[in-house]
């Protein structure tokens, strides 16, 4: 963590640095959600740990495997129930708003970018969405309510309405294919930007964490706002360590 007047200087260079930008683009880790009760993955003690994600290939191989995937699925959603935008997304979609920013890419499932009022178009996520299911043949979406109810009272599995494919949480699993559309989109963002803000996030899940460098290589300014050491603070031009939301917050005011 840095010191009070490091922190307020760094702030001051952020707020600047975005005010003066062409094109913004932020790229957030779980950091920026855990002010809003959501757990990040590698914390000690994180619900995550009692509850892991099932591997791709071992969901689709077995109805256990299912049964289990969807029982820790609810587990970790009502570890975070009620789950509001927080300060830093409210300041990232006031950019938006604002046209300073082109778009946000997310590591994030929890679908609080959307909840702050972003545009699904200007949404670039990376690891899916956990906030609703979808079809592993055809793709059709599949709200989680009436699936959660079915589970809980009978143990049926959810099967697509539609083509009578497998159903699973929207979120890209441990071995899953990347979805490769929104893969290349993320990169083309980063590669246009001249600011290129990473938050909250680790930087050590690839191929999400080439993206600073992408943006760096291509010209970019970069700014990495992270409460630990990152791989990449190095090469960055402004490294901040201090509360996201209280580095985001300001920005609140950019015009």
């Amino acid at each position: 963590m840095m010191s009070g007047v490091e922190a307020q200087d760094a702030v001051m260079a952020l707020f600047e640095r975005v005010s003066s930008a062409r094109s913004v683009v932020a790229f957030t880790g779980a950091g920026i959600s855990t002010e809003c009760g959501v757990p990040d993955f590698r914390s000690p003690g994180s619900p995550w740990m009692r509850n892991r994600p099932i591997p791709f290939d071992a969901f689709v191989a077995s109805a256990e495997a299912q049964a289990e995937a969807w029982r820790r699925k609810f587990a970790m959603d009502d570890s975070f129930a009620g789950a509001l935008p927080g300060r830093g997304h409210r300041a990232l979609a006031h950019l938006v708003r604002r046209d300073r920013m082109s778009a946000v890419i997310t590591q994030n499932i929890d679908g609080l970018h959307h909840a702050s009022g972003i545009a699904p178009e200007r949404i670039v996520e990376l690891h899916g969405n956990g906030t609703y299911a979808a079809c592993l043949g055809c793709g059709l979406r599949h709200e989680l309510a009436p699936i959660r109810l079915a589970f809980e009272q009978t143990g049926r599995l959810p099967t697509c309405i539609a083509c009578g494919g497998l159903v699973k949480s929207a979120t890209i699993s441990f071995g899953q294919a990347m979805p490769q559309d929104q893969v290349r989109r993320a990169r083309s963002l980063a590669e246009a930007c001249d600011l290129f803000l990473a938050i909250g996030s680790s930087l050590v899940v690839y191929p999400a964490a080439t993206l600073p460098l992408l943006a760096r290589r291509a010209g970019a300014t970069l700014v990495i706002i992270n409460r630990e050491p990152t791989d990449f603070d190095d090469i960055a031009d402004l490294v901040i360590r201090d509360d996201i939301g209280d580095v985001l917050e300001p920005l609140l005011r950019v015009e």
